[in-house]
C-alpha cells in the first residue's frame, strides 16, 4: 500500500512494549515528524503487515539536524575525552538494561529471530563499552625534534559533525559501530537511519538521551537514501561521512565527498570466498559454510557466497552441504536457522539473478525460488539456494546479492583456489579450511581481503578489531577497533620551544 493509506498500524512489540505510530526524527533532543509531514511505510518482512509510518525526511530536515549538531558540538568537544567516555558508558549500560526491548524491535523490523537479535544487541553493548573506554586512550604521540630546545608531539581533535549512514541488515550493531566512535572523539553526529529499520535507530536515540547524552550530540534523520542520505553526504558542514552499504551507493558518496574534500569512510560489499581444501575437516567445513552463506538470511557484507572446493573432496562436500541446506528451517522463530530478506524489492532482485544464472547454464542444486507455502507466502522468504556450474566471471559470481544464495566452484589445488578467491572485484573477507598450517598461513598472506579466517566462517568481527576491505569493498578505512578513531578525528602537530635559560 502507499504511504498515507488507511491501513492500521501495528502498535505492539511481541512480548510487550509499545511502538510509535510514527518513527520520527530526533533533532536537538526532540522527536518530531519530517518538516513537510511526509511519511513512508515500514512493513514486516515476515508477513507484510504495516508496522509503523516513518518520517520521510528531505534536505530541509537534514539541514536542521546538522545545525543542531553544530550547535551542540563545541561543548561536547570541550568535555574531556575521559568524561565523554563516561557518558557513553552510561549509554551502553542503558542499552544493556533495555536489551530485550531493543532485540524485540530488531527482530520485528528485520524478521530475524529474537535469539539472533538479542545476540546482536549484546554485540552493540560490547561495542559501546569498548569505545567508551577509548575516551581514556585518545592517544597522540610524543617524539624527538632535530631542533635544540624544541619538543614535538601530536594530539587528536574532533572533525566536527559526522554524517553516519547505516544499513538495515544488523541495525543495532551498525548504529553502535558508528555512533560510539564518532562521539567519543568529540564529534556531534547526524545518523541517517535505514528506511527498513527505522525503529531501531528511533529507540537507540531515546535510550541515549534518557541516559544523559546532551541534546544535539546525536541526531537521527529518517527517510530514503536518495532524499535524506544524499543530502547528508553533500552538506557542506558535515566534516566526515561514514557509510555502510552497497558499492554503487558508496561510489556516489565518495564522489560527493571528493567534490568538497570531506573525509569519507566506506564499508562496502563483498563476494567472499570460502575455500575447502582436500585435508579439511569436512563436517566442520560444511557447518561453517552453511553459517557463512545462510545465517542472517545471507544479508551480510561478510557472507560466504563463493564456496571453492578442491576436486578431491568436491562431490562429498557438495552432497553434505546440499543435505544440510535442505534441512535448514526458515522462519522468524528462535528454532529457525534463518528468516526472511528485508523487503520485496531485494527478494525480487535475488530471484531475477538466480533465474538469469540458470538460463546461462548454471545448475540450481537446491532452493532457487520464493517460499510460497501458507507459512511463508505473505513474507519475503527466499529459499536457501546453492548453485554450481556458474563461470567465475558470470554476473552471479561477481555481484553481491545480499541474500541466502551461494555458488560452488571446483578447483584442482591450492594455487587454483587462491587465484579464484582473488578473482573478484571485491576483497572484504575470506576463509580457508585446512589442517595444513603452512597452507593456511600462505592463504592468509596472499588472499586479497581485509579479513582472513582459518577454519571458521567468513564473518564474525569483534569490537576491538578493525574491519574493512580492499578493492571495491571499501576505501581503505577501518571500523571499529581503535583504528576507527582515525576516521573520526584529526591529528594536529604541536611544537613547543623551551628556553632553558629562562628557568
Amino acid at each position: 500500500m502507499q504511504s498515507g493509506s488507511a491501513e492500521q498500524v501495528t502498535h505492539a512489540v511481541p512480548g510487550g512494549g509499545a511502538l510509535p505510530e510514527l518513527a520520527g526524527n530526533w533533532i536537538a533532543g526532540r522527536e518530531g515528524p519530517a518538516a513537510d509531514g511526509g511519511t513512508l511505510d515500514k512493513r514486516s518482512p515476515v508477513d507484510g503487515r504495516l508496522l509503523c509510518r516513518v518520517a520521510r525526511s528531505r534536505a530541509e530536515d537534514v539541514a536542521a539536524a546538522v545545525a543542531a549538531a553544530r550547535a551542540a558540538q563545541p561543548a561536547w568537544a570541550a568535555m574531556p575525552g575521559v568524561r565523554r567516555g563516561l557518558v557513553l558508558h552510561e549509554v551502553a549500560e542503558a542499552l544493556r538494561r533495555r536489551r530485550e526491548a531493543m532485540a524485540r524491535v530488531v527482530a520485528l523490523e528485520t524478521g530475524k529471530s529474537f535469539r539472533e537479535a538479542l545476540a546482536e544487541t549484546d554485540g552493540a553493548v560490547a561495542q559501546g563499552l569498548f569505545m567508551a573506554g577509548e575516551g581514556q586512550r585518545l592517544y597522540g604521540r610524543t617524539t624527538t625534534s632535530a631542533v635544540e630546545g624544541r619538543q614535538a608531539l601530536t594530539v587528536r581533535q574532533p572533525v566536527g559533525v559526522a554524517g553516519l549512514i547505516v544499513a538495515a541488515n544488523t541495525p543495532i550493531a551498525n548504529v553502535a559501530w558508528k555512533v560510539f566512535p564518532a562521539l567519543v572523539c568529540g564529534n556531534a553526529a547526524v545518523l541517517k537511519a535505514p528506511e527498513d529499520a527505522p525503529l531501531t535507530a528511533w529507540l537507540f536515540a531515546r535510550i541515549a538521551h534518557e541516559a544523559g547524552l546532551p541534546p544535539g550530540v546525536l541526531n537521527v534523520v529518517q527517510g530514503y537514501g536518495p532524499e535524506a542520505g544524499r543530502a547528508l553526504a553533500a552538506h557542506p558542514e558535515v566534516g566526515v561521512v561514514s557509510f555502510t552499504g552497497s558499492t554503487a551507493v558508496g561510489r556516489e558518496i565518495a564522489e560527493t565527498c571528493a567534490r568538497r574534500l570531506a573525509k569519507v569512510s566506506l564499508e562496502l560489499g563483498g563476494k567472499n570466498p570460502f575455500v575447502v581444501c582436500d585435508d579439511a575437516d569436512l563436517e566442520a567445513a560444511v557447518r561453517w559454510a552453511a553459517l557463512s552463506a545462510f545465517s542472517n538470511a545471507g544479508q551480510r557484507c561478510a557472507a560466504g557466497s563463493r564456496i571453492i572446493v578442491f576436486d578431491a573432496v568436491y562431490e562429498r562436500f557438495r552432497d553434505m552441504l546440499v543435505a544440510r541446506t535442505r534441512a535448514l528451517r526458515v522462519g522468524p522463530g528462535d528454532e529457525d536457522d534463518l528468516g526472511p530478506v528485508i523487503n520485496e524489492r531485494q527478494l525480487g532482485r535475488m530471484l531475477a539473478a538466480v533465474d538469469r544464472a540458470a538460463r546461462a547454464g548454471a545448475r540450481v542444486l537446491t532452493g532457487g525460488g520464493r517460499l510460497t507455502d501458507p507459512e511463508h507466502r505473505d513474507g519475503c522468504y527466499m529459499a536457501p539456494t546453492l548453485i554450481e556450474g556458474a563461470g567465475p566471471d558470470d554476473e552471479i559470481s561477481t555481484t553481491e546479492l545480499f541474500g541466502p544464495i551461494a555458488c560452488l566452484y571446483r578447483v584442482r589445488d591450492f594455487e587454483e583456489a587462491l587465484a579464484l578467491a582473488n578473482r573478484s572485484p571485491y576483497g572484504l573477507t575470506a576463509a580457508i579450511h585446512t589442517r595444513n598450517v603452512h597452507r593456511a598461513m600462505e592463504f592468509v598472506r596472499r588472499v586479497e581481503a581485509g579479513v582472513a579466517v582459518v577454519n571458521g566462517g567468513t564473518y564474525g568481527s569483534e569490537p576491538h578489531m578493525p574491519f574493512g576491505g580492499l578493492k571495491q569493498s571499501g576505501n581503505g578505512t577501518r571500523e571499529p577497533g581503535p583504528e576507527a578513531l582515525d576516521v573520526y578525528s584529526e591529528l594536529k602537530d604541536v611544537y613547543i620551544h623551551v628556553d632553558g635559560a629562562a628557568t
